[in-house]
């Protein structure tokens, strides 16, 4: 593994862009000290298609967001017939999707939000009224895009006119937005991976909740709490309900399943197929307490590199 060329591809054109960035300098940092020869690629500098000029073995994925984690980017890794780390083409868009995943996590029997969903062009003030009634939404309510990471869009909202407002603001950008009812209670984080449960996580944002700031600013003051302040037969029935999240998926290497624990009972918010590997993420965080330091985890992923994942 050692004599084989590893590209690190990192940036691209989302929403994520720097966060990506800040991911992928770190993994390539981390297998360079390892031994490895690593190169980068950034997506919105060369696009895709010239990747199979550079002659490589792997490559490890460290793209966020839209073209990056949506099965788009993994398209171009299999046509090249590349290794490449994290999930493949079906999976990564599923996961991406927050309607497909709910639906897949609904016929595996996992709890998650109830919701509906509106395109831009059914969009009116008393259409979305209708649904609420229909649905039995109370407010607080949450509205987002249907596929978005790093809660980019998300908006919590208590009542009508701002949730009307926020709507129209979303629809300049997006197709189909996601309505769901605001779940309260504790924020918790799960990382697996290779198929394993690696650790729940607690997070305590001083925002109104875990948003893009409270995620990737060191000003924002969010409190991490490893592990999980929950009962030890819960901290279990998270990792378990992750597991089988990753599994529904299809996913391979990394993945950090979102949760909320209320009223005794976990809600699956979402699961990510390329978690950040910033020095504020959650899943080096959730390794390093279980004794893998940054180095090893960003080698434990690139060893589960294949092709047709």
């Amino acid at each position: 593994m050692k004599n084989k060329k590893i590209l690190v591809v990192m940036g691209g054109t989302s929403g994520e862009r720097s966060v990506s960035l800040d991911s992928g300098r770190a993994c390539a940092k981390a297998l360079r000290k390892k031994g490895y020869n690593v190169s980068i690629y950034d997506p919105k500098k060369k696009p895709l298609d010239l990747i199979y000029k550079k002659k490589i073995d792997i490559i490890f994925n460290a793209l966020h967001g839209k073209n990056g984690e949506d099965g788009f980017a993994q398209s171009y890794f299999e046509y090249f017939k590349i290794p490449y780390t994290h999930s493949g083409i079906m999976s990564s868009y599923n996961a991406m999707d927050k309607l497909i995943s709910k639906k897949i996590f609904k016929q595996k029997g996992l709890y998650t939000p109830k919701y509906f969903s509106i395109l831009s062009h059914e969009f009116n003030r008393e259409y979305l009224k209708r649904l609420l009634k229909k649905n039995n939404f109370i407010f607080p309510i949450v509205v987002k895009p249907t596929n978005e990471g790093s809660s980019l869009g998300v908006k919590i909202c208590d009542n009508l006119n701002k949730l009307n407002y926020a709507s129209k603001f979303l629809f300049k950008k997006y197709d189909e937005l996601i309505y769901e009812p605001f779940i309260g209670g504790q924020e918790i984080q799960v990382a697996v991976i290779n198929g394993k449960p690696l650790g729940a996580i607690e997070l305590k944002p001083k925002r109104k909740f875990y948003d893009y700031k409270a995620k990737y600013s060191k000003t924002a003051l969010t409190s991490h709490i490893m592990p999980a302040n929950i009962k030890s037969k819960k901290y279990k029935e998270v990792l378990s309900i992750a597991k089988k999240a990753h599994q529904a998926l299809g996913c391979r290497g990394v993945t950090r399943s979102d949760f909320k624990f209320y009223r005794n009972k976990f809600y699956l918010l979402e699961t990510n197929t390329q978690p950040g590997m910033t020095d504020l993420s959650l899943v080096p965080e959730i390794a390093s307490y279980k004794g893998i330091n940054f180095v090893s985890l960003v080698e434990k992923i690139l060893l589960d590199a294949s092709i047709n994942r």
